[in-house]
C-alpha cells in the first residue's frame, strides 16, 4: 500500500492540519518528521476546534501518531499540549503516541537565546516564533544537545552539560545574562522525565515494522518548502529542512518510504514575519484576503501578509520536493473577486526570471509579472465535488496546474473536515 508525505508548498500556514486530519482516517500511522512547536495546525471537527503545534494531526482521530527524530521537542510544551487535548476529549496514551528516543530537547535557555538574539538584531530580525527552535537545532548539529533518551540517564549527563554550558554561558555573558543554573536544569529535567519517558520508543523500528506489514504511513511536515533552510528564502527561513526528502532522515524509515508527495498550497499566498514576498498586496486586496481567510498565525497570533498566487514559487517547491500532486486550500476565500491575478515570473532590474534567485537582495527587489483571470461571483464554500464549483473557479484551478506543472489532487473549500473535493486518492498510488 502507498504511503503519503504531506508538505507545505509555500511559506507555511497552507492548511496542512486539515488535510492530514482528513487523510489520517485512512492511515495506520501519522509521523511528524521535522520542526518543533513553531508549527501551527488547526483542525475543525464539527463544533470543536483543535489547535496543534507539536503533536501529529492524526492524534485527534486516534491514529497511531509518531514524533520522529527530526523534530526538536520542548518537553514542557508537550505536556501542556497533551493536557489541553485531553481536556477536549482526545485520548492520548503511549499506545497511540510515540516519541523518538533521539529527538533533541528544547530547553529553557534555548528560548532565552532565541528572544535575546531577535531583540538585538534590529533590522536583521528573522521573525522567529521565539520558541527556541533554532538554538536547539544548533546544539544538535554542534553535538551538544540533550536528547529524549538522556532523560532515562540523568546521572550520566555531566559531560554533556559541560559541553552545553561551555557554549551557552559565553553567549549569555555577551547578552549580560547569568550562566546556566546547572542544578535547576537537572531538577527541571528530573521533574519532566517521568511524564515523557512512557511515550519514548525506537520510532524507526515502529515505522519499519509498519512498512513491512503493508500499513499506510502518513508523513506530516511542518512549515513550508519556501522556509527550508537550504531551499527557502534564506536567511528568512526556519532551522530545519522542510522538503519531502526529510521524511526519510527525520523518521528513520528510509527514502523509499516517502510514497506520494502531496504539496499543500493555498489558492493565494501568505507569509508570516520578515522576508521577501513578491506578490504581496499591502493594500485593500491584501486586507480583504486576510479578513476572509482569517489569516492570523496559529502559534503566534501574528497577522499574516497576503497576496496573489505565486506560480513561480510553487513550481520551485514542486521541483525541490518532488511533489506528486497539490492539495489546493482556501479556494472559497477568493469567492466574489471580479478579477484574480497569478504571478508567472519576476523582473529584477532589466532582467526577467522564471524562478526566484537565491540572493536575498535579488529576492527583495523582485517585481512580479502577472497574468489576470476572471473571478466568480458564486460561492465555493462547502463544495464537495467538481459539479459544485463555478466554471470560472475550475478554470482558475486548471491554469494553476498548467503554470506549476503539477496536478491538483484535492481541493479544500472550508476549514470543515469533510468540505473537500477528492480528485485523486494519494493512498491509491
Amino acid at each position: 500500500m502507498a504511503n503519503v508525505t504531506v508538505i507545505g508548498a509555500q511559506w507555511g500556514d497552507e492548511g496542512k492540519g486539515k488535510i492530514v486530519d482528513w487523510l489520517s482516517e485512512r492511515a495506520d500511522v501519522v509521523a511528524r518528521f521535522q520542526g518543533g512547536h513553531n508549527a501551527g495546525h488547526t483542525l475543525v471537527v464539527g463544533d470543536k476546534v483543535y489547535k496543534l503545534s507539536l503533536l501529529p494531526s492524526g492524534i485527534v482521530r486516534g491514529t497511531l501518531s509518531v514524533i520522529g527524530n527530526g523534530v526538536v521537542l520542548d518537553p514542557w510544551h508537550f505536556r501542556d499540549e497533551v493536557a489541553k487535548l485531553k481536556g477536549q476529549g482526545v485520548e492520548i496514551t503511549p499506545d497511540n503516541l510515540q516519541i523518538a528516543e533521539t529527538c533533541p530537547l528544547i530547553l529553557p535557555f534555548h528560548r532565552d537565546l532565541d528572544g535575546l538574539r531577535e531583540d538585538a538584531s534590529g533590522a536583521g530580525k528573522i521573525g522567529t516564533t521565539r520558541r527556541g527552535i533554532g538554538p536547539a537545532y544548533e546544539d544538535k548539529v554542534g553535538r551538544r544537545a540533550i536528547r529524549v533518551c538522556d532523560l532515562a540517564h540523568l546521572d550520566d549527563l555531566g559531560p554533556q552539560i559541560d559541553r552545553l554550558t561551555a557554549h551557552h554561558d559565553a553567549l549569555r555573558a555577551g547578552f549580560g545574562e547569568a550562566p546556566i543554573d546547572r542544578a535547576a536544569l537537572i531538577a527541571d529535567l528530573t521533574d519532566i522525565a517521568a511524564f515523557i519517558l512512557p511515550f519514548v520508543k525506537p520510532v524507526w523500528l515502529t515505522l519499519n515494522k509498519a512498512k513491512s506489514e503493508g500499513k499506510r504511513i502518513l508523513f506530516e511536515g511542518a512549515q513550508g518548502t519556501l522556509l527550508d533552510i537550504d531551499h527557502g528564502t534564506y536567511p528568512f527561513v526556519t532551522s530545519s529542512n522542510t522538503v519531502a526528502g526529510t521524511a526519510a532522515s527525520g523518521t528513520g524509515l528510509g527514502p523509499s518510504g516517502a510514497g506520494f508527495v502531496l504539496g499543500i498550497t493555498k489558492a493565494y499566498t501568505t507569509r508570516v514575519g520578515s522576508g521577501p514576498f513578491p506578490s504581496e498586496q499591502d493594500n485593500d486586496i491584501g486586507q480583504r484576503l486576510g479578513e476572509r481567510g482569517h489569516e492570523f498565525g496559529t502559534v503566534t497570533g501574528r497577522k499574516r501578509r497576503c497576496g496573489w498566487f505565486d506560480a513561480v514559487l510553487v513550481r520551485q517547491s514542486v521541483a525541490v520536493s518532488g511533489v506528486t500532486g497539490i492539495a489546493l486550500t482556501k479556494l472559497d476565500v477568493l469567492d466574489g473577486f471580479a478579477e484574480l491575478k497569478i504571478c508567472t515570473g519576476y523582473r529584477i532590474g532589466d532582467r526577467s526570471f522564471d524562478y526566484l534567485p537565491a540572493h536575498a537582495q535579488d529576492q527583495a527587489r523582485a517585481e512580479p509579472i502577472y497574468e489576470s483571470i476572471g473571478g466568480w461571483s458564486e460561492t465555493t464554500a462547502g463544495a464537495r465535488s467538481w459539479a459544485d464549483l463555478p466554471a470560472q473557479a475550475i478554470k482558475y484551478i486548471r491554469r494553476i496546474e498548467e503554470l506549476i506543472g503539477c496536478p491538483v489532487t484535492l481541493v479544500s473549500t472550508s476549514p470543515e473536515r469533510d468540505d473537500t473535493i477528492l480528485v485523486r486518492d494519494p493512498f491509491a498510488d
